[in-house]
């Protein structure tokens, strides 16, 4: 028996294991706290700084297909002008998804999903003499989650596709 019974003050007995029977409980207290509590915690922090980065490469894809739009040229060309470095602004999450982009005729705002959209030009709603021109990125995470399984812990918070716009006003004077 790997027990010994010691008397306490009061009469009454106590029994006590010896070290040796203790051998390992630290390791399997660690191992199981870790998996069933830092190892989730861990996750949901990398998931949710990859999906921060995801949406400030979005903003910086349309931020830079915007700029590229201000080029001059025909409407058409400024379209295609500001596909193209919105995607390769945002290269790395149309290759982990597997997305392509078709930028020699993108697809306009309003229709549906696609990584990258541009509007043709259209009086700004601020000043309807000024033409304006829109570029949205967009990242379907639903469909390409970082890490599996986080899709149904930010199913709520994120409700469809990470999306990012910019808007930028067209000189017209210089085509």
């Amino acid at each position: 028996m790997a027990a010994v019974i010691s008397p306490t003050p009061c009469g009454n007995r106590r029994v006590q294991a010896l070290p040796r029977d203790q051998r390992g409980v630290a390791s399997v207290e660690f191992a199981l706290v870790f998996l069933l509590g830092m190892l989730p915690l861990l996750m949901l922090t990398f998931s949710g700084v990859l999906i921060l980065a995801a949406r400030q490469s979005l903003t910086l894809a349309a931020e830079e297909g915007a700029r590229a739009a201000l080029r001059y040229g025909s409407d058409a060309t400024r379209a295609t002008q500001a596909c193209q470095a919105a995607r390769q602004s945002m290269q790395w999450l149309l290759t982990y998804s597997g997305e392509a982009v078709d930028c020699a005729a993108p697809p306009a705002a309003g229709g549906s999903y696609a990584p990258i959209t541009v509007s043709a030009a259209t009086p700004c709603a601020s000043a309807p003499s000024i033409s304006c021109m829109t570029v949205i990125t967009a990242y379907d995470y639903n469909a390409h989650p970082f890490i599996p399984g986080t899709t149904t812990i930010y199913g709520w918070l994120m409700r469809g596709a990470l999306t990012s716009s910019a808007t930028v006003q067209l000189d017209t004077q210089g085509n």
